[in-house]
């Protein structure tokens, strides 16, 4: 069928208008890549769970998984770190950190796995909060993944190895526990597309009530109402010529779409999905598996940046 000149400029604004600039970090190389997929700055930088754009410009990301540090993009330095490793009582424990989160009042959330706490700290590392956490099966590899603080003061925890998302109150008391069900199948080990578990990475308060949640190695997203009831739910195949493994991060967007890591799934198959949720319709993907490889646990979409729920 020929397609006559204005058809195609109409469908080429469609879908450069649902294109997307990425912040990434893969293949020892964290990078900014334009909605036409040109990556345009890059620095090199190892393994990340977590990170943050500031209102400057600057980035928060993990540094070895015990650091975090402040890049200025333009000079590409380290401006400002905290070692959680050897900072506030720390020293000589096994610590992780896989999730933070800047806060509206200059301080920032750490949520540190081994010593199995939540702090807000200021720039001089002072800690002006802390509670303990609830876990399971310690281990300061799979204590936590993301957490994030909720409008309401409360924070909203993924503990991987317990298979659990759990949100505490400012005192540290659990208020909300939701286990990620199995749902029959039996655990397999491993990170690829056969691999299968509860080890959930991310959870998100919707503006409904309701907690989003990516399974991790579970392949998938499913969305629970305060009861505990599954209302919505994203499989590993529902999505035509894609399959996720290990799902990571989310991001909810002002027009109401989710934006889905999807880790480990190999060449083939999207680092990023952006679905319209009642649908279930695709209306991009990140598919750079070339460029950033296999493991690409988070991203920040940088043109919605402070607008959207991550």
């Amino acid at each position: 069928m020929t397609i006559r000149l204005p058809a195609l400029a109409l469908l080429l604004t469609l879908t450069l208008s649902s294109a997307h600039e990425v912040l990434v970090q893969g293949n020892g190389k964290l990078a900014r890549v334009a909605t036409d997929g040109v990556i345009t700055w890059e620095m090199p930088w190892d393994g990340i769970h977590d990170i943050h754009v500031l209102p400057s410009g600057n980035i928060l990301v993990q540094e070895k998984m015990r650091k975090v540090v402040e890049i200025d993009p333009k000079t590409k330095q380290v401006v400002w770190s905290y070692d959680s490793s050897t900072s506030n009582g720390n020293d000589g424990k096994k610590v992780e950190v896989h999730a933070f989160q800047p806060l509206p009042n200059g301080h920032l959330m750490i949520a540190e796995s081994g010593p199995a706490r939540i702090i807000e700290i200021d720039r001089e590392g002072k800690i002006h909060h802390e509670i303990a956490l609830e876990v399971d099966r310690p281990h300061p590899h799979t204590d936590t993944r993301l957490a994030r603080k909720l409008d309401n003061g409360h924070y909203l925890v993924c503990h991987e190895a317990d298979g659990k998302a759990r949100e505490y109150d400012a005192d540290g008391k659990v208020v909300w526990e939701y286990t990620v069900p199995l749902f029959g199948k039996k655990e397999q080990g491993g990170h690829g597309l056969d691999a299968f578990g509860n080890r959930l990475f991310s959870a998100i308060r919707l503006k409904n009530g309701n907690t989003l949640i990516g399974t991790g190695n579970g392949h998938s997203v499913i969305e629970v109402t305060p009861e505990k009831e599954i209302v919505w739910a994203l499989r590993q195949d529902d999505l035509e010529g894609i399959r996720f493994a290990w799902v990571t991060t989310l991001e909810v967007l002002p027009n109401g779409n989710y934006v889905i890591g999807n880790c480990h799934a190999g060449p083939g198959n999207p680092l990023l999905v952006e679905i319209e949720p009642k649908t279930k319709k695709v209306v991009w993907t990140f598919d750079h598996f070339d460029t950033f490889g296999n493991s690409v646990p988070n991203t920040q979409l940088l043109d919605f940046a402070g607008e959207s729920i991550r």
